[in-house]
């Protein structure tokens, strides 16, 4: 099934089922009115919207209304973590190239992992709100679960099975405040700020063969500006799939219903696939040329970032912002 909150002036919107084909919608009233009630009672609610959601799909659903990715806030407008990974270590292969320095072992037996904020996220289609352009603004396209509980000390396929909806997600990243945040020693803060995700989430099932040891196998989308800069393979070259990197956060600590977990950019060795942030580009500019040529992003510039199942069709709706100025 597919799910959405829509905007009504709440912090935590309105759930609504949203039809296979993203044409028609479907309040959950009577089931639930937040996803956060239904990842706490995943086993009593599921089913329930699982029941409306065929009804939508069957056109029996009697206050169905056309669906609109403008009016959604993110699936899960605020969530009790953000963890995002940096699974596709080609990309971190070419960014400690470009600047010479080598990967250390450790990278390819533990996930690389940093907790962003979860306070909140923005919808969508709402804009991207950045004090300076100087601040070196790039887009970060991404896959992102929610999961249900997840047990302190769980395997990694142990964790595979508290995956309970999968999204698309824009990490939006200020690259020239990474260096002196990084230099602290402390990780990434005033550089990471709010995450946008697809309007819908949508459950394994929606996927089919597509979704296999714990990856998306699909081509994720990167349109900037209206030009596609990105054509990339989200599945063959994830070095940690999502068990993994859940069972990561769970070493130590419990994983509660709820938390959000992100691939890291999706990255691929061809570089003829093109990229999913600026910052990627730039890097294979400085390889190939000595220096980059591609600037970050400006204010006015758009982002579009999308996946199509097997039958060509938009999975998860499409994030799709602008970036604008602060005040």
């Amino acid at each position: 099934m597919k799910l959405a909150t829509y905007k009504d002036g709440s912090r935590d919107g309105q759930l609504v089922v949203v039809a296979r084909d993203l044409g028609a919608a479907h309040y959950a009233t009577g089931i639930a009115s937040r996803l956060q009630q239904v990842l706490d009672d995943w086993n009593f609610l599921a089913p329930q919207l699982q029941d409306l959601y065929e009804q939508l799909n069957a056109g029996r659903a009697r206050h169905a209304f056309a669906f609109d990715a403008r009016q959604c806030m993110a699936p899960l407008p605020r969530a009790y973590q953000w963890a995002d990974g940096s699974a596709y270590l080609n990309h971190v292969e070419l960014v400690r190239r470009a600047r010479g320095a080598e990967v250390p072992a450790s990278f390819y037996t533990d996930p690389l992992m940093y907790q962003g904020g979860s306070d909140d996220f923005l919808g969508p289609c709402d804009d991207v709100v950045v004090p300076s352009e100087a601040m070196g603004i790039d887009f970060e396209a991404e896959i992102a679960v929610i999961t249900g509980d997840v047990k302190m000390g769980a395997s990694p396929e142990q964790a595979l099975d508290g995956v309970r909806l999968l999204m698309l997600a824009n990490d939006v990243s200020l690259r020239n405040l990474i260096p002196a945040e990084l230099a602290k020693g402390f990780g990434f803060f005033q550089s990471k700020p709010a995450t946008a995700f697809s309007p819908v989430a949508v459950t394994l099932d929606e996927l089919g063969d597509a979704w296999q040891g714990g990856r998306v196998h699909l081509t994720l989308q990167s349109t900037w500006n209206g030009r596609r800069v990105g054509m990339c393979d989200a599945g063959a070259e994830m070095s940690f799939h999502f068990g993994q990197l859940i069972a990561h956060i769970a070493k130590t600590r419990n994983v509660r219903a709820g938390a959000i977990v992100g691939s890291g950019t999706v990255s691929n060795k061809d570089w003829s696939k093109g990229y999913s942030c600026i910052a990627e580009k730039r890097c294979i500019e400085t390889i190939e040329d000595g220096r980059p040529s591609t600037e970050f992003m400006k204010y006015g510039d758009t982002i579009r970032i999308e996946m199509k199942g097997r039958d060509g069709q938009s999975l998860f709706g499409a994030i799709d912002q602008q970036i604008v100025s602060h005040g």
